[in-house]
């Protein structure tokens, strides 16, 4: 899978969005003490636009800014052959960036996606403006006999597929704890956030706990 087929899987971007609340609520029910959560939400990253991201620890990450125009989406995969890092010149691999509207050129140029160097970390980029009926990406000639050249497969698992079932597998893998389905499928549908699913998802904390945190990301609660 590359960024073609994620292209193919992405919800519309309101439906995008919720899921990315939904993983960054999760995320702080079962882990709300960290500072490094694995999927995050900043629904005042800036003026009028939220941005969802993860990031693994280990060099990969992903951002998503939800903008006035519609949505922006780099992935970076730090052991792709496409990585600026792994390439001859430095740069961003040809066509992964060159056709992004002036729309999102913002998003492109942000420091807090660049290195030290001004240089994009992206191996992975997609876009689509509010009255888009797909999401587009540019024209990209990829590494040979490679499955996941870009990392697009993986980064974007739990967004390509987006159900319960999926969250709670990756879940208790990270986590290394069981989950019940119910309450993961609670915050999946949207659902108001109530005492009795935070106790579900991690007895170890509560309601009034989380709850700033949980309206820092803009999920609904009871």
């Amino acid at each position: 899978m590359t960024v073609y087929d994620v292209a193919r899987c992405l919800p519309a971007i309101s439906e995008l969005r919720a899921t990315c609340r939904a993983l960054a609520t999760l995320d702080v029910l079962l882990d709300p003490d960290s500072e490094e959560r694995y999927h995050l939400y900043d629904a005042e990253w800036a003026p009028g636009e939220q941005m969802a991201s993860m990031w693994d620890g280990a060099g990969n990450e992903y951002s998503i800014v939800f903008t006035a125009a519609g949505a922006y989406v780099r992935g970076f995969d730090h052991e792709s052959s496409m990585s600026p890092y792994s390439t001859d010149d430095g740069k961003p691999w040809p066509g992964v960036l060159d056709s992004v509207p002036e729309v999102f050129q913002e998003c492109v140029k942000e420091p807090a996606f660049a290195d030290e160097f001004d240089t994009p970390s992206v191996t992975v980029c997609l876009w689509r403006e509010h009255g888009d009926t797909a999401w587009r990406h540019g024209d990209i000639a990829f590494p040979d006999g490679e499955p996941d050249p870009d990392g697009a497969d993986w980064l974007f698992a739990l967004l390509t597929d987006r159900t319960p079932e999926a969250f709670r597998e990756w879940a208790q893998d990270y986590y290394e704890k069981s989950l019940a389905l119910e309450p993961v499928w609670h915050v999946y549908s949207g659902q108001p956030l109530t005492a009795e699913v935070v106790t579900a998802l991690n007895p170890a904390t509560t309601l009034a706990a989380v709850k700033d945190l949980v309206a820092e990301i803009g999920y609904p609660i009871s």
